[in-house]
C-alpha cells in the first residue's frame, strides 16, 4: 500500500511548500477567519492548498519524510515515490479523476489541461486546531433612538397644551465692534513698533562692536607698560630675507634716569614713526630700549631732575596723552 498522500497532508500542516517529485507543488497560503453574511456563517483562519504543475524537482523533503517513517532507505523512498507518480499519470491518461484524500481532487478539462480542486475538509492551519465554521440565527433588534423618544413626547405634550415661541431680539451692542476694530489696531502698531526697536538695537550693537574692536587694535598696537626695571637700550640690525638692506631700529643713548613714557611698540618701524611725531611736536623724543616683553619704548623726554620730570609728566598728561608714565632707570 503506498501512503505518499497521507505524507504530503502530514507535510502541509508544517510546510508551506511540497514537492511531490515529477508531478507537481503543493503550496499553502493563510487565509484569515471569514463571514458569510448571506448564511450568517463564522469560518475560523486556515490554510488553502494550490497546486503549481512547474515545480517537479526533487527538493528531499517528502523522500526524507517516507523513509523516516517507514524505516527504509533515502533511495527505496525516491523509488517509491516513483512509483506513486507513474500510477497518477496513468489513471490521468485514462481521463480518471483522482482523488488525494485530504488534500483534493485532480481532474482534466475539455482543453486537456490539468486542474486541481482542494478539499475544503481538512484545515491545516495549527494555530486553529479544534475552530469549525458555524452559523448563526440572525439577530433582528428594535431600536428606539433617544431622540425618536423625545420627539414623541413633545408631540404628546403639544396635543394636550401646544407651545409657543416667542423670538428675543438680542441687544445690540456696537461698542463692542470698536474694541475689536482698536485691538486690530493696537495690536499691528505693537508689532510694527517692536520690530523697530528691535532694528534699532541691531544697529546700535554692531556701531558698539566695530568701536570696541577699534579700540582692541589700537591698544594692542600701542600697548603702554609701567616697568620698574626695563631693559637697558640696545641697537639692533634687523635683516630682511631676500634683500641685503637692513632696517635700523633708532635708538639714542638716553641722558637721565627719569622718562616720560610716551608708549611700548612691538614694531621698531611703528616706534620710530612715534619718535619722529613727537620730535615735530617740539618734544626731545627718543627711544629707550626694548623692555623684557619685547616691546620698543619711546619717551616723550628724559630728565636728570625728578621733580622736573613730574611737572612735565602731569602737563603731558593734562594736554598730550592721559597714558604717559614715568619711569625711573637707576
Amino acid at each position: 500500500m503506498n501512503n505518499t498522500a497521507k505524507y504530503i497532508s502530514e507535510l502541509l500542516y508544517r510546510y508551506e511548500c511540497v514537492i511531490l517529485p515529477g508531478f507537481g507543488a503543493f503550496l499553502t497560503r493563510r487565509q484569515p477567519a471569514t463571514i458569510q453574511e448571506s448564511t450568517n456563517s463564522f469560518f475560523p483562519p486556515k490554510k488553502l492548498i494550490s497546486f503549481n504543475r512547474q515545480l517537479q524537482n526533487n527538493d528531499g523533503l517528502l523522500a526524507n519524510y517516507v523513509a523516516t517513517a517507514e524505516n527504509i532507505s533515502y533511495t527505496d523512498a525516491v523509488a517509491k515515490i516513483q512509483r506513486y507518480v507513474l500510477s497518477l499519470n496513468d489513471k490521468m491518461a485514462h481521463g480518471k479523476r483522482l482523488e488525494l484524500e485530504g488534500i483534493g481532487s485532480f481532474f482534466t478539462s475539455l482543453e486537456n489541461t490539468l486542474q486541481f480542486e482542494p478539499s475544503q475538509e481538512v484545515n491545516y492551519l495549527i494555530e486553529a486546531f479544534g475552530l469549525n465554521s458555524f452559523a448563526s440565527p440572525a439577530i433582528h433588534r428594535e431600536v428606539q433612538t433617544q431622540r425618536e423618544i423625545y420627539k414623541e413626547e413633545v408631540e404628546a405634550i403639544e396635543e394636550v397644551a401646544p407651545l409657543t415661541f416667542t423670538p428675543e431680539k438680542r441687544a445690540e451692542r456696537p461698542y463692542l465692534q470698536y474694541a475689536a476694530a482698536v485691538a486690530i489696531v493696537l495690536g499691528v502698531g505693537g508689532f510694527f513698533g517692536l520690530k523697530q526697536i528691535s532694528d534699532n538695537t541691531i544697529t546700535y550693537n554692531s556701531k558698539e562692536w566695530k568701536k570696541a574692536n577699534l579700540e582692541i587694535e589700537n591698544t594692542i598696537q600701542e600697548a603702554t607698560f609701567e616697568i620698574a626695571n626695563p631693559l637697558p637700550a640696545i641697537n639692533l640690525n634687523i635683516l630682511k630675507e631676500g634683500t641685503d638692506t637692513t632696517e635700523s631700529i633708532q635708538t639714542t643713548s638716553t641722558s637721565g634716569k627719569y622718562h616720560i613714557v610716551a608708549g611700548a611698540f612691538r614694531i621698531a618701524s611703528n616706534a620710530n614713526k612715534k619718535v619722529q611725531s613727537l620730535q615735530k611736536q617740539g618734544f626731545d623724543a627718543q627711544l629707550i630700549g626694548i623692555n623684557k616683553y619685547g616691546l620698543h619704548q619711546v619717551a616723550y623726554q628724559s630728565f636728570d631732575n625728578r621733580l622736573e620730570a613730574i611737572q612735565i609728566l602731569r602737563k603731558i598728561k593734562k594736554e598730550q596723552s592721559p597714558k604717559a608714565w614715568l619711569l625711573i632707570q637707576e
